[in-house]
């Protein structure tokens, strides 16, 4: 076996440049699988946290009748008492915090602008708002007791030529099925650097959202973080009330989960299709082997060496082929990936949302083990079935033909 990976190394280092070019393509296939893999693992991940953290949480209790597509602001449709109902959540040692959320519909106007948003009254001093609280920008949170005061994202600051302390006209639809109209001063503006969602959204404090919708001590859910969302089912379990409806990030996010398994899918027919087309490059390179050496190898086969041991040899050279490519198509491949989980990927305006599914401007790569070393077997074997060919070919050669072949 040695002396096979000898000869193999020999034969290969006969065309170095070849060599080193059947390496490097194998390498930068595997390069950008790795890469690939890295990168659409950050962006389930990134999707799922952040979807979590500003929209879902990771549950959410709501009136047995809510509908969100309508965003109703019936008092039969909302949660009665939502600050003692989330004060109750709150004591539950898995429950880094809780806290009750109003949704309306609206419109801000300013000049001559106008946009369409959605409302969301808030409890300024929940932890739940901390990603608009640390994303502020400039200006200052929401308080409690503030009732001329608003929140509104980046983007939306940017289209309309806004900044903080200046006002801007906020209509809103009522529990009665009007419309409440009131101008409002910009205390900050904040950036959770998700576009499509710091475009959409305004915040107000609970009580004054209440007192513009005509919703008094109502609201349209209870948001729920917890210290590990895998406690979520233990948690429910305990909260079970025919009161309420309860919705789990799992069921609010399926969108997310079936678009990863969707991906997933794909993903494995990409690495095959990737890892065929460098393949290719690994069979020409034995094949022109084969052809220069039909000579040598008609002189192996007369002195008595079996095809099967010929078909060895290269099947070694195949093998020494996918180890370099691997070897250098795995330094390449962490490379690209710590530098995109370090920096990210800026897709900004390119960045989409829709159905509960949110993406940051910037996304991360996440490396994965599994997923490199599944690649990796991948690359080794595509690689091996590649040499087969030129290797049955070198084995099937008539020692007479071989010696003629080059006279």
């Amino acid at each position: 076996m040695i002396q096979l990976f000898r000869m193999a190394f020999r034969d290969l280092g006969r065309n170095r440049r070849r060599t080193f070019f059947s390496i490097l393509a194998l390498a930068m296939g595997l390069a950008l699988l790795i890469t690939m893999a890295s990168f659409i693992n950050g962006e389930m991940d990134n999707a799922m946290d952040t979807t979590i953290r500003l929209q879902s949480g990771h549950f959410q209790i709501r009136a047995q009748n809510y509908d969100e597509r309508k965003t109703s602001l019936k008092w039969e449709d909302l949660i009665e008492n939502p600050t003692q109902v989330a004060e109750q959540i709150s004591t539950l040692e898995p429950v880094i915090a809780a806290s009750p959320r109003l949704f309306a519909s609206g419109i801000v106007a300013s000049r001559n602008q106008s946009a369409g948003v959605q409302i969301v009254g808030i409890d300024p001093a929940s932890k739940t708002n901390d990603p608009y609280r640390e994303g502020l920008v400039s200006g200052e949170f929401l308080t409690a007791d503030d009732r001329e005061g608003i929140l509104i994202g980046r983007p939306l600051a940017e289209k309309m030529g806004l900044g903080v302390g200046d006002q801007i006209n906020l209509t809103a639809n009522t529990s009665n099925g009007d419309v409440s109209e009131q101008l409002f001063t910009i205390r900050g503006i904040y950036s959770t650097e998700t576009r499509v969602f710091d475009t959409a959204i305004v915040f107000l404090p609970l009580q004054k959202a209440q007192a513009m919708t005509r919703t008094e001590n109502h609201a349209s859910t209870i948001f729920v973080l917890l210290k590990d969302k895998d406690q979520t089912d233990a948690v429910i379990k305990a909260l079970q009330s025919s009161s309420y409806k309860i919705l789990t990030w799992t069921k609010m996010n399926e969108i997310i989960i079936q678009t990863e398994n969707l991906a997933n899918s794909y993903m494995s027919l990409f690495y095959l299709i990737v890892l065929v087309v460098t393949a290719t490059v690994i069979i020409n390179t034995l094949i022109m082997a084969v052809f220069e050496r039909t000579r040598e190898i008609g002189i192996l086969s007369a002195i008595g060496m079996k095809g099967r041991r010929i078909m060895a040899m290269f099947l070694a050279e195949s093998s020494i082929l996918a180890v370099g490519g691997i070897l250098l198509g795995l330094v390449l491949g962490l490379l690209v990936v710590a530098y995109l989980e370090r920096n990210g990927f800026y897709v900004g305006n390119m960045a989409v949302g829709g159905g509960g599914f949110l993406i940051r401007d910037t996304v991360y790569a996440k490396f994965s083990l599994e997923d490199t070393i599944y690649v990796s077997i991948m690359a080794f074997v595509v690689t091996l079935l590649a040499g087969l060919y030129p290797a049955v070919l070198a084995a099937r050669m008539e020692p007479v033909e071989a010696l003629r072949a080059e006279k």
